[in-house]
This record gives C-alpha cells, sequence and structure tokens, in this order.
C-alpha cells in the first residue's frame, strides 16, 4: 500500500496512490490526514487497503496523481530523529578532521532530534540563506512508526514501522562545528528537510525490504548528472530496529514519529573509500562526503556546495525501473 498527502491546509488531504505512481483515491472518509491513520492504524490501516486495492482495480472514483501536487507524507510530524546507520560515512566525516572514530560508533548508534515541524513537499525549493553557510543534501531511508513502548528490543521495534519513505536531510555544513563545539547538538545547521511524495508500507515492498534494510540502490542525481548510487542495505551497520530501540531506551515513541537512517554510504569495492559514478564508482549521497575525499586523497576539498539554481533528485527504483516512492526533485533558490 502507498499513501500520499496532497496539498491541503497544514496537515494535507490523505490520498491511497497506486503502484505505478499513477492514479490516486481520496481517503477521507477513513482518515482525514496520513497522522490521523497512524494515530488509529490497527483499525484503520484495513480499510485503507480495502481502498488501495478497489483503487488497483479500477472500480472506485479516480484521479492523477501529481507528485507536484503533493505536500510531504507528513508536513508536520510529532517527532524527527536521524540516526547513523552508515558508519562508513562518519568515520570518512572523522578522518578528513584528523579525528579519531571511537570505537563505541560501532556498537552505539548516533542519532539527533532535529525539527518536524515543517517538511518540504519532494517539489517545493531548497532556500538557501546564504550560500555561506555551506548547503548540502543528505539522501536517506526513513521509517514512520506507530506508538512504541519504552524499552522496546531491536527485533520487536520492528514491528512497530508502519510507513518506508525517502528524505533529503538538508544540511548547512559550515555552521555545524560552530553549534558541535557548543557540546549542545544541531539547531540552526539544520534547516527543514523535503520528504518523498510516496511512503509505502513495509509489507508492500516484499523482497525490498529485509531485516529492518531497504535492498535497493538510492539514487541520487546532482544538475541532472548521476552522483550518487550506494545500495541502501550495503554497509548499513544498524538497521532500523535498532535506531528505533536506541530512540527507546529511556522514553515512549509516538505514533507519527520519524526515524532516518542518516546519509547511506558505502565504500569502494576494495574497501576503500567510495568513488565517484564518473569514475566506476557507487559515488555520495552527499556533497560532504566527496569533499572528504577529496581532503583525505588530495588535502583540498574542491567540489562546491549547493549553489543558487542547483538541483538535486532523489529516487529508488524497482527491477522493473519503476519509481517506488516517487522523486524528491528540488532547485537551491535563494531565499
Amino acid at each position: 500500500m502507498k499513501l500520499a498527502s496532497l496539498k491541503s491546509g497544514r496537515d494535507g488531504k490523505l490520498v491511497v496512490v497506486s503502484d505505478d505512481l499513477a492514479w490516486c483515491a481520496d481517503a477521507g472518509h477513513i482518515a482525514p490526514t496520513m497522522q490521523a491513520a497512524l494515530d488509529d492504524w490497527d483499525r484503520i490501516a484495513p480499510a485503507l487497503q480495502a481502498l488501495s486495492t478497489d483503487l488497483a482495480h479500477d472500480v472506485i472514483p479516480k484521479d492523477r496523481f501529481h507528485e507536484r501536487e503533493a505536500a510531504a507524507p507528513l508536513p508536520r510530524a510529532y517527532q524527527w530523529a536521524d540516526g547513523s546507520a552508515y558508519v562508513n560515512h562518519v568515520a570518512l566525516v572523522r578522518q578528513a578532521r584528523g579525528a579519531e572514530l571511537p570505537d563505541s560508533f560501532w556498537h552505539d548508534p548516533l542519532m539527533y532530534q532535529g525539527g518536524s515541524d515543517e517538511f518540504l513537499g519532494p517539489r517545493d525549493d531548497i532556500p538557501l540563506g546564504d550560500e555561506a553557510w555551506g548547503c548540502d543534501l543528505e539522501a536517506e531511508i526513513v521509517v514512520v512508526t506507530g506508538d512504541v513502548p519504552r524499552g522496546v528490543s531491536a527485533a520487536e521495534a520492528l514491528s512497530h514501522i508502519r510507513l518506508v519513505g525517502l528524505v533529503n536531510d538538508v544540511s548547512l555544513r559550515n555552521l555545524i562545528p560552530d553549534e558541535l563545539a557548543k557540546g549542545f547538538g544541531f539547531v540552526q545547521s539544520k534547516p527543514a528537510s523535503a520528504l518523498s511524495p510516496v511512503f509505502v508500507t513495509p509489507e508492500s515492498l516484499g523482497d525490498y525490504w529485509q531485516a529492518g534494510k531497504l535492498h535497493r540502490t538510492l539514487m541520487v542525481d546532482l544538475n541532472g548528472k548521476a552522483f550518487g548510487r550506494a545500495v541502501a542495505s550495503d554497509d548499513c551497520t544498524f538497521d532500523f530496529g535498532v535506531l528505533i530501540a536506541h530512540l527507546a531506551k529511556t522514553r515512549n515513541i509516538g505514533a507519527g514519529s520519524i526515524i532516518g537512517s542518516g546519509t547511506v554510504s558505502n565504500r569502494d569495492a576494495d574497501g576503500g573509500p567510495g568513488k565517484p559514478v564518473a569514475e566506476g564508482g557507487l559515488g555520495y549521497s552527499c556533497i560532504a562526503e566527496i569533499r572528504m575525499i577529496e581532503k583525505i586523497q588530495k588535502g583540498e576539498m574542491t567540489t562546491p556546495f549547493l549553489k543558487d539554481g542547483d538541483t538535486v533528485r532523489i529516487e529508488v527504483r524497482d527491477d522493473a525501473g519503476h519509481s517506488i516512492f516517487g522523486a524528491i526533485e528540488q532547485q537551491a533558490v535563494q531565499a
């Protein structure tokens, strides 16, 4: 089952979307918003699934689904927590600045709590307040949970995942060092992130979803050229069960919480840092990573962060080449 929110009011209008993303059916008679559905998932999900089946059989009224008309599936959420499933990414960033990677990073995930009061739609512009702030894309996988009890195990946590999608976790890289130096986390360096047009139930992903990991290639294009082709299940140190259990160690998690994987990152086939797609590698899911590799290998960073007019596209496709979640496609625009 695929769900989306069309732009309407502050929280969007819930629709069920066909598997090929071509059509949608109004789900307002079942739940007015995605959050309302998540709040009462056990009762509402079967009705949404029945609506999805009727849409597939073409026996109910339907409308064309246009990704440009979609809001973020959750335009605002009760929680947005982003993890560090791909320790390779963290290791590269620390290596570039000469910092040792603590052994605990391989056993205990990093996580920060970001702003969840605004998520950008999949076609919304990325506002550039100041190019000197170093605006970066970060392509990630996300899940949305139902209610999760405090102290849940990693294995049990997987059963509380309701939906899977994508995020562009926008970061202002040049603001991060001073914020982290205060020892109190991100605030100004983490503006609004953008979500994929559609969120999908884990069951609908079939074999693409196994053991809390998405077994697909995350496709990232920058200005129309292939920038990243990392495989989301590879080099993934922590599955989503581990990330959710980490967040729930000392508190309950409310329905509608969005949990991010952190920047998807693969090592090269020889075990070294990844290479650009143009050189036969799998590329990168953020600009910072290629800049770090440039510094490690060449002594200086040459790839610029996002500038006015740059375009970013993030997408995952099935074996037949069809988009699964729709595409996040944004342009950086001077605010």
